[in-house]
């Protein structure tokens, strides 16, 4: 693969890092639930870069994982959006999302290679806050069943950018992990002020 197109991904992912507000807000001006929901996870850099980290970072742990651990995301997520509508408020929601990103970003640049069960449980942990975030920020008289449908809808769509990047990056996908690292540190940083 030639250093211009890993130059080009690599920019691309930090361009997107700063250039989005810094965690997903509700009220996207859209009347439909499922179109809410399906826009909501691109306007939180926290969520956005998460779930394209889940994709890369099931391809590099390949086999089984390629579809284990997002779907585990998956599930997760709406069990912690499933807990936020009932009302139960998870502690340190924002603090935990930031982390994912920064843990995410080095899994990737480490290669880690958990086991695909191991791999799906860590991300499912992670994914129970991202769910219980959405819940919360769904806004006032959205269909919950429909706005999560659309939240799903586009976090499938963001583990598949994440596959895409890893095979365009293959033997460099490793430096995918960099820009997750920074970002997920400056999250954190803010999350915890």
């Amino acid at each position: 693969m030639k250093m211009r197109a890993v130059n080009k991904v690599l920019t691309t992912i930090a361009f997107a890092a700063f250039a989005l507000p810094a965690f997903a807000h509700p009220g996207h001006g859209a009347d439909s639930g499922f179109l809410s929901g399906a826009l909501h996870p691109l306007f939180g850099i926290d969520h956005l870069l998460a779930m394209v980290a889940v994709g890369i970072w099931a391809v590099q742990l390949g086999s089984r994982a390629t579809w284990i651990v997002p779907l585990s995301f998956c599930a997760a997520m709406m069990a912690g959006a499933a807990l936020g509508y009932a009302g139960i408020a998870l502690p340190f929601v924002e603090p935990i999302i930031a982390i994912s990103v920064l843990i995410l970003g080095l899994l990737v640049a480490c290669a880690s290679r958990l086991r695909a069960l191991h791999g799906a449980a860590l991300i499912g942990v992670f994914a129970l806050f991202h769910g219980a975030a959405h819940s919360a920020e769904s806004g006032v008289g959205i269909a919950p069943l429909a706005f999560m449908a659309g939240v799903v809808a586009t976090t499938v769509a963001l583990h598949f950018a994440g596959a895409a990047i890893a095979a365009l990056l293959q033997s460099r996908v490793r430096l995918a992990g960099l820009p997750l690292i920074v970002t997920g540190a400056w999250l954190a940083s803010r999350a915890f002020v």
